[in-house]
């Protein structure tokens, strides 16, 4: 137990934060009186001063969505002073897609949800599965459109070459470009 120096209570050591400098290592004001002291400093310049809400124990209050919310449904960060994230895994799993859109394509996830309307929510290329996948042009980084996974990938794997995809029609068609050999190790395509 520890008495605190501004409200003068008894408390568990468990209610004050570290500080090395004193002889028991721990700050003279409890957690609360510390929270108190730093929201009428921060009133006082003028700053914008988040509202204090009480949670359950276990619990944790998510700035961003609003929820409380069990600890389980938050990821770990050693260096906060609860010793988890800022923001829920939720809230975090939205930031983390908007922000993958913003970096790899430069667009937005509005931008993304009307190329998909656009074309009916359907991949443009097979007209069958839905549209998920943004493609773009690995040479230009231009977005071309949103495409189902598959054909995303085929157009991936096959290097993002039209010549190389009218051999794969063709030969999808039945008609097989097969080279002749014209010396050792020599090869000619047919035209």
């Amino acid at each position: 137990m520890k008495r605190c120096a501004r409200c003068g209570e008894e408390k568990p050591r468990a209610s004050f934060a570290i500080k090395r400098s004193n002889l028991d290592g721990l700050q003279r004001q409890c957690r609360d009186c510390m929270a108190d002291y730093h929201r009428d400093r921060q009133v006082a310049r003028g700053q914008r001063v988040r509202p204090r809400v009480e949670v359950p124990e276990g619990h944790k209050f998510c700035q961003r969505c609003g929820e409380t919310k069990p600890h389980s449904e938050w990821h770990r960060n050693k260096t906060a002073s609860d010793g988890l994230s800022t923001r829920c895994k939720a809230c975090r799993a939205i930031e983390g897609r908007a922000g993958h859109l913003k970096r790899q394509y430069g667009i937005t996830e509005a931008e993304r949800d009307e190329m998909i309307s656009s074309q009916m929510g359907i991949c443009t290329i097979c007209l069958t599965a839905p549209a998920v996948h943004v493609d773009h042009c690995h040479e230009t980084g231009r977005v071309r459109g949103v495409l189902c996974f598959n054909c995303n990938s085929a157009i991936g794997k096959l290097g993002d070459d039209p010549d190389t995809l009218r051999r794969a029609i063709s030969y999808l068609e039945g008609h097989a470009w097969k080279p002749t050999l014209v010396a050792p190790g020599v090869y000619q395509l047919p035209s």
